[in-house]
């Protein structure tokens, strides 16, 4: 007996009584995927199109047809409606004929099913009935009101509003005002003076967005005096009883006249509060409640109330029942099974067929319904009757075993009924024996194998509709043995390893290597930088290459052949450099030590024999290694004191670990930690000075690097005292300068002094330096030098000459020549100072045929003496710069004449004097050893370069 419930029946599998049938039937009727819904368009729609939806699954794929109030669509000869896919495609719509409820049927080779109805409707909106002005509306001030709207004649849903007086001013909903979207009227609970006006209802369609106005209508106050107070009216109210489908939305609208103006408030009589999904609008007047559900259902009430009294509406909303109307069968409407006929019995919606036939085979469908609609739930029913059939779970046709395993056969046909199945091997009958197992199922086991157990084996079912067999052979082989292992190991980061696995096994299997490493298989693609297999059929070994910590675990070779399934497994410890330490601190620091911890990171296989602390502060270039105490840190301290730091300097620490295999990365910096400050105890260095003016003292130095100045404040202090003295002179100077200059008249001119130099800050005064001797400022030379004299050698260079000084007062370090080319140009004046007693200098660099002044001066530390009396002199004119032309030559024996034009100066340049022949001699790698050849250059002498008189215009060389 076969009973189908009204419930949701999709993917729905239905197994036969009997275990014996292997595996379940699977349903291919259709079953829905979407179905129609309902479809309200603009009459006027600007597509002129509508497409209503319907799909469904199954296999082979469903076919579909269509019918309009009932009657079945002839798609064939309508020209306006065609199918795609499934939906239904109307075009050129028009009311008259496409109005109506449309239904999809599905239909396949198992059954057909009828979709839920759809109707198809079209939307407009009239316009209201022509009236220039609506009556008046008279009434007393505090007094309630309702205008009403009337909307006229439409389809869809609509919306409403009120302007009052004039567009775009639109009454406001609040406690005192309400538009029921119900009616579409506009009520007035209490009446003020401001309300008086004309009153225009505003309806718009939502599916046409067509909007149409009354006519106004006027409210006019009465003149007979103000209404009293009086007790809540409820005006607007929902039904005593309210239908709510299932998962719908509801809405409820309570509003009442009064003066005072009424507050509204809800409640359920059962007591239970609303959930939070309940929403209350405008005032309270609007109540919602989304997706409604049963345990939403019940009497609402609705509390109007003010002071004078108060006023309440009830209602009952309830969801509506399902009846059962039928089941319709293989998707016709007409073929319902009801009343119940023989085999047949429906019994509180549930469907009972007994004695199964073929013929019962087909989709079924419950029909239910209620007011809010029709739906349908379907199921598909197939009666089977088959012959066995191996065609989905036949025999290996070759089975392999390992000698001493146990083999198991499984015979699994596909037969209703279920079939009777036997065993051969060979073309024997197998019979129960102590090692050969037979099992209800159909399936063979055969215990402890051995060679003779190797044979073909035929499983045989049979039932009343026919027989099927199916044949598989079975080998014996020798179990497979791992011949060489991997074993533990311990390699060094970068080293390059290979870890055997090899085997001896039957000829006959199959065998395949494979490896994980940690649990996790390696892929040998992805992985190819670090992993290769290597070797052959009866090799697995696993080449692990530029070998990185992260590669230290557990490796395991796995050997699968076609019986069984080996495994060797090896631990590699990976040891390497240490991992970074970790969480450096400062504990405690002073103006030159600062005591130090930090964490141990990784020891990666290697244990830690020590730490190198590490400083970086402003001033060094990158990080610099510290003295610590103790001096040698062990990998088991994990404290240090770092000494000889300077004073008032920001310092950064990090430690790096080491161990057998190297030095590790370092820790990350600790944060940043000021050593205290101190007196100074660096003297500044290369204390010396001398120079400047008369009555002057010059003192510099080496001024003391900012990292070794020990504090804020910082200053150096300047002593000095003639030679032979007891008494310093100190000065103090604030700046960063490293140099002094003490003037003073009664100084005498180059005098020694013992002078030195020490820092300070504020926290004290530091050490001197060594004591200098610097010399005082000395008087400029007091005599100008005589005999000045200046002769022009080229074109280019004055030679000047002069007397040397005779002995004077004054130090003398040697002469200063200064020239100019005239009085009007003091831009073009040069110097040239030359230390030591030389009394001639040749000036270079100056302009061809060019008039120069120049005079000489004595100098020493103190700037240049007087000049002497400027004399002049003028440059010579410029050589020719063009090389002699059409130069020919003649070898006769070891005789070589050349012949040449001559050079003629033009007026500006310096008359030829002579011609250079200069021979080159080069030895060609293209000629013999013997072959010389000369090569000459031909080159002119100007005026200003002397040489034997005479221009040549020929010359023989030997």
């Amino acid at each position: 007996i076969m009973i189908y419930k009204f419930s949701s029946l999709y993917n729905y599998r239905l197994s036969p009584l009997s275990t014996a049938c292997t595996e379940d039937v699977i349903f291919q009727g259709p079953r829905w995927r979407t179905e129609p819904s309902d479809l309200i368009l603009p009459i006027n729609s600007p597509d002129h199109q509508a497409t209503i939806t319907c799909e469904a699954e199954g296999s082979p794929p469903p076919q579909y047809r269509w019918s309009l109030n009932g009657t079945l669509i002839d798609l064939g000869n309508d020209y306006r409606r065609h199918m795609s896919g499934g939906s239904l495609i109307i075009s050129n719509l028009d009311k008259d004929q496409d109005t109506g409820v449309y239904q999809c049927t599905a239909f396949n080779m198992w059954g057909s099913i009828l979709s839920r109805r759809a109707s198809l409707q079209f939307a407009y909106l009239d316009n209201f009935k022509t009236q220039s002005v609506r009556s008046a509306v008279n009434v007393r001030e505090g007094q309630g009101v309702v205008l009403l709207c009337g909307p006229p004649p439409h389809s869809g849903e609509l919306t409403f509003a009120w302007i009052f007086n004039e567009y775009p001013h639109f009454v406001q909903q609040d406690s005192r005002r309400f538009i029921s979207q119900e009616t579409g009227s506009l009520y007035i609970a209490k009446v003020e003076r401001s309300d008086v006006g004309n009153y225009t209802c505003v309806v718009n369609n939502t599916v046409t967005r067509e909007k149409i106005l009354s006519s106004p209508t006027p409210l006019v106050l009465r003149s007979d005096g103000v209404m009293g107070e009086y007790e809540p009216k409820i005006e607007v109210h929902f039904p005593d009883s309210v239908p709510a489908a299932k998962e719908s939305a509801v809405k409820l609208e309570c509003f009442a006249l009064g003066n005072p103006v009424p507050e509204i408030s809800w409640r359920r009589t059962s007591g239970v509060p609303f959930p939070s999904k309940v929403k209350m609008k405008n005032s309270n007047a609007v109540l919602e409640i989304p997706n409604f559900q049963q345990e939403d259902a019940g009497t609402y009430e609705c509390m109007a109330e003010n002071r004078r009294g108060k006023n309440a509406a009830r209602g009952l909303i309830a969801v509506m029942p399902l009846d059962i109307i039928g089941w319709p069968c293989d998707g016709y409407a007409g073929l319902f099974l009801f009343p119940p006929q023989g085999r047949v019995q429906i019994e509180n919606g549930a469907l009972s067929i007994s004695s199964l036939n073929r013929s019962d085979s087909g989709m079924y469908q419950c029909v239910a319904e209620n007011k809010h609609g029709i739906i349908y739930s379907s199921a598909q029913l197939m009666v089977l009757a088959s012959p066995p059939t191996f065609s989905k779970s036949p025999l290996r046709a070759l089975l392999k075993a390992r000698s001493g395993s146990e083999v198991t056969l499984e015979c699994k046909p596909q037969a209703s009924p279920p079939a009777i199945s036997l065993w051969k091997k060979g073309n024997e009958i197998l019979q129960r024996t102590e090692r050969i197992a037979l099992l209800p199922d159909g399936t063979l086991k055969i215990a402890n194998v051995t060679k003779r157990d190797a044979a073909s084996y035929t499983c045989i079912a049979k039932n009343q509709f026919g027989t099927a067999s199916t044949t598989g052979r079975l080998i014996v082989t020798e179990p497979t043995r791992i011949t060489m292992r991997p074993t533990n190991m311990e390699i060094i980061v970068g080293e390059s390893i290979v870890l055997p696995c090899q085997i001896a096994s039957d000829p006959a299997l199959d065998v395949s290597f494979s490896w994980a490493f940690n649990g996790q298989l390696i892929d040998f693609q992805r992985d190819s930088d670090h992993f290769e297999r290597v070797g052959g059929s009866i090799s697995g070994d696993l080449m692990i290459r530029n070998i990185q910590l992260n590669h230290g675990g557990k490796y395991v070779c796995v050997i699968d052949t076609d019986v069984e399934s080996l495994s060797t497994s090896a631990i590699l410890v990976v040891k390497g450099p240490p991992g970074p330490p970790d969480k450096v601190s400062v504990e405690e620091i002073t103006d030159s030590t600062a005591q130090l911890s930090w964490t141990p990171g990784r020891d990666n296989g290697s244990p830690i024999t020590g730490y190198i602390v590490q400083a970086r502060t402003p001033f060094t270039v990158g990080w610099q290694a510290v003295d610590t105490v103790p001096e040698v840190v062990n990998g088991n301290m994990l404290t240090a004191t770092v000494v000889g730091l300077n004073a008032w300097v920001e310092y950064e620490f990090r430690v790096v670990a080491r161990n057998a295999v190297g030095l590790g990365e370092p820790s990350p910096a600790s944060a940043k930690t000021r050593t205290e400050d101190a007196i100074p105890d660096t003297a500044p260095t290369d204390v010396g000075g001398g120079g400047g003016t008369k009555s002057e003292l010059v003192i510099t130095w080496e001024p003391v690097p900012e990292e070794l100045q020990n504090g804020e404040g910082f200053g150096y202090i300047i002593a000095f005292r003639p030679v032979g003295t007891v008494t310093w002179t100190r000065a103090v100077i604030s700046t960063s300068a490293a140099r002094y200059v003490f003037r003073n008249d009664t100084i005498p001119p180059f005098s020694p002094f013992d002078v030195k130099v020490g820092a300070y800050n504020n926290r004290g005064e530091g050490p001197f330096s060594s004591i200098a001797v610097v010399y005082s400022a000395e008087e400029v030379p007091s005599v100008a030098p005589k005999r000045v004299r200046a002769r022009s050698v080229s074109a280019a260079q004055i030679e000047v000459s002069w007397e040397a000084l005779p002995t004077i007062p004054e130090r003398v370090l040697g002469y200063e020549v200064m020239y100019w080319e005239d009085d009007t140009k003091p831009d073009t004046i040069g110097k040239v100072r030359l230390s030591g007693n030389y009394t001639l200098v040749n000036i270079t660099g100056l302009k061809a045929n060019t008039a120069y002044y120049l005079s000489v001066a004595a100098f020493n530390t103190a700037g240049p003496g007087p000049q002497s009396a400027p004399i002049n002199s003028t440059t010579k004119k410029p050589p020719p710069d063009r090389a002699p032309l059409n130069i020919q030559w003649n070898m006769i024996g070891s005789t070589l004449t050349l012949h040449w034009n001559p050079v003629v100066a033009m007026e500006t340049e310096s008359k030829v004097t002579g011609y250079l022949v200069s021979p080159t001699i080069l030895q060609s790698c293209d000629l013999s050893p013997e072959t010389i050849m000369l090569v000459f250059a031909l080159a002119h002498f100007p005026e200003s370069l002397p040489r034997a008189s005479g221009a040549a215009e020929e010359t023989s060389l030997q």
